[in-house]
């Protein structure tokens, strides 16, 4: 639900439709989860883009309240239950910061925003790494420390990305310049770390954490081309590359179906990098989900007839 969530995100970036619903926690003065569903799946394309971000995102914060009260209640290890804490915490900023971005108009606050919702994502891709039921108990560490630069320079890369996502219109040429030669470095960055994270733990003993970072390095591969394809078009394909007679005669238009589509899948696959980074991380230290549970207790019955938990 929150992959869902985050690609309906973009897509109201690449739109700008974050002021389709010009008010909030309303929308158009109803009831969030009570504006008439014709009004929504039958108006304007911006609309059902920002309003359904609304709701995806208050059945995310439902969600994320019920697995915490359930972590609290149930044999799992205190690494799980502050996790969930965390989820929780992270889920009301968010709404927030959705809303204080509609209120305020603001695009600093759309960039924060665009930066605590990956931070979210990771924490459920560790929770659900640290529960997902397995029977291996004996994963060995494999070059922890390698794997875990993976999601802190993927995350890193999402921040520098998010920056021009929300560029202001009078931004000055020399900081947008600056801005794009930060988002391409920083890909390399995560590019090299992703395929050295792969090679330190190939033949390692860490299946699991090998095949994370064969998935890594395929994820990067399709993020740098399209990267490549985003630039293309959002700003067409520079002159200085390309002879005249291979010269696109007008960019894509970024709202446009085509453009749209490879904008929008380039942010969310940052932060399905992101996720697969903390996948291999936890993987990679040796943190497998049978460690973050605790041993079920014996019922009150077993422990007078002495039977084993």
């Amino acid at each position: 639900m929150t992959a869902v969530l985050l690609s309906f995100g973009a897509l109201v970036t690449t739109y700008e439709a974050a002021m389709a619903v010009p008010d909030w926690p309303a929308t158009y003065g109803h009831n969030m989860f009570l504006f008439p569903l014709a009004e929504w799946l039958g108006g304007p394309w911006d609309l059902f883009l920002e309003h359904g971000h609304r709701l995806l995102g208050a059945l995310v914060g439902l969600i994320t309240l019920a697995l915490a009260a359930l972590a609290w209640r149930s044999p799992v290890g205190p690494t799980v239950r502050w996790l969930t804490v965390a989820a929780v915490v992270l889920v009301v900023v968010q709404g927030c910061l959705g809303g204080a971005r509609v209120l305020l108009d603001d695009t600093t606050v759309a960039k924060i925003h665009a930066c605590t919702g990956p931070l979210f994502f990771a924490v459920a891709v560790a929770l659900a790494v640290l529960t997902r039921r397995t029977g291996d108990l004996t994963v060995p560490r494999v070059a922890g420390g390698l794997c875990a630069a993976v999601p802190v320079a993927a995350y890193a890369q999402l921040v520098a990305g998010a920056q021009l996502r929300h560029l202001d219109p009078a931004t000055p040429p020399r900081v947008f310049h600056a801005l794009v030669g930060t988002h391409v470095a920083v890909g390399l960055v995560v590019a090299g770390l992703a395929v050295a994270a792969f090679l330190a733990t190939r033949g390692g003993g860490n299946r699991g954490a090998s095949r994370w970072g064969l998935i890594a390095c395929g994820l990067v591969t399709c993020q740098l081309a399209l990267g490549v394809g985003t630039w293309i078009a959002k700003y067409g394909v520079p002159s200085a590359i390309l002879p005249d007679a291979w010269r696109m005669a007008e960019p894509i238009v970024a709202r446009s179906g085509p453009g749209a589509v490879i904008v929008t899948t380039h942010a969310v696959l940052g932060m399905v990098i992101l996720g697969a980074g903390v996948a291999l991380a936890l993987t990679a230290a040796g943190t497998v989900p049978a460690a973050a549970r605790v041993a079920p207790q014996p019922t009150a019955f077993a422990r007078r007839r002495g039977v084993p938990a």
